[in-house]
């Protein structure tokens, strides 16, 4: 645990303690509802913009709120990984929550002109949700990141209501493929976070930080994490039969996950698993990207 006589972090650390490399799970899924949106004649490039400055604000204030409140509870004392900002000493606790509720208040106001734009009114009450549900994810007396429950909240708000809200902004209504990519999009989401819990969990273990991976243990975790890489590929060759068969570029991404699922199932630890995460969400990436231009070709072919 650390006090607030901690140096000012650089530039750099501050970026580094975003951890860019979660960003792909923000991205992903606002590419994949917009290729529903333009399968349906519904695109925005105006609206499409906007969710993704949500998205990513969101992203990002998730990653400082864990580093906030791991860091003052002292479960990042021991890590393997990025840099965390405040269980490493680099920056002062308060300064980290701040620049958290800053990035939230940055995906309400852009959330907010979404809504305006739209007249989808009850999507107030959605990004409220997602803001309560990423604080109290690692923060609060009873975080749900630490009673198992973090998969849920990855695959709902990164997924279902990523993608789903996304065409619904542009659209007006929620499709089957935004659906399905909903449900495609949040597999792989939840394997960045199998992943890194993974990678987790001997120290998760020690500090009394309860995740699925330590409830559940290393094998059955493994397991969890091809079983999500296959939901995805499911999801995008159903996507494909009740659109364009081109939607199956989707699975070009998945492609490069397949070291990956190699390590993880072989039983990869530690630094082993950090190369893992990378490739997870560069595949989540390339998939969301290689569905999004197929659906695009098929509309206009």
């Amino acid at each position: 645990m650390t006090t607030d006589v901690a140096p000012r972090p650089t530039l750099g650390q501050w970026l580094a303690g975003a951890r860019p490399r979660t960003l792909p799970a923000a991205i992903s899924p606002v590419l994949t509802g917009s290729g529903a949106a333009f399968w349906a004649d519904g695109f925005s490039w105006t609206r499409a913009l906007l969710a993704l400055l949500v998205s990513l604000a969101l992203q990002v204030g998730v990653n400082y709120a864990n580093d906030y409140s791991d860091g003052i509870r002292g479960t990042d004392a021991d890590r393997v990984g990025p840099i965390r900002l405040v269980g490493s000493g680099l920056a002062r606790p308060g300064a980290v929550k701040a620049a958290a509720f800053g990035c939230f208040g940055v995906a309400a106001l852009a959330g907010l002109l979404l809504v305006v734009l739209s007249g989808q009114w009850w999507l107030l009450l959605a990004g409220a949700a997602s803001i309560v549900a990423a604080w109290y994810y690692t923060g609060g007396r009873r975080p749900y990141g630490y009673l198992g429950l973090g998969e849920v909240f990855v695959f709902v708000f990164f997924g279902l209501v990523a993608v789903c809200g996304t065409t619904l902004v542009q659209l007006g209504r929620v499709t089957l493929p935004s659906l399905l990519g909903g449900i495609g999009i949040g597999a792989l989401a939840c394997a960045i976070l199998v992943a890194n819990n993974l990678r987790d969990i001997i120290g998760d273990a020690e500090s009394g930080k309860r995740t699925l991976a330590t409830r559940v243990g290393a094998p059955t975790t493994r397991i969890l994490y091809a079983s999500l890489v296959g939901i995805a590929a499911l999801a995008i060759v159903l996507i494909a039969a009740v659109t364009s068969w081109w939607a199956l570029l989707g699975l070009l991404g998945l492609l490069l996950i397949t070291p990956a699922v190699r390590t993880v199932l072989g039983g990869g630890t530690g630094p082993a698993l950090i190369g893992v995460l990378k490739v997870t969400g560069t595949s989540e990436l390339a998939a969301a990207a290689g569905l999004t231009a197929g659906l695009v070709v098929g509309r206009l072919g």
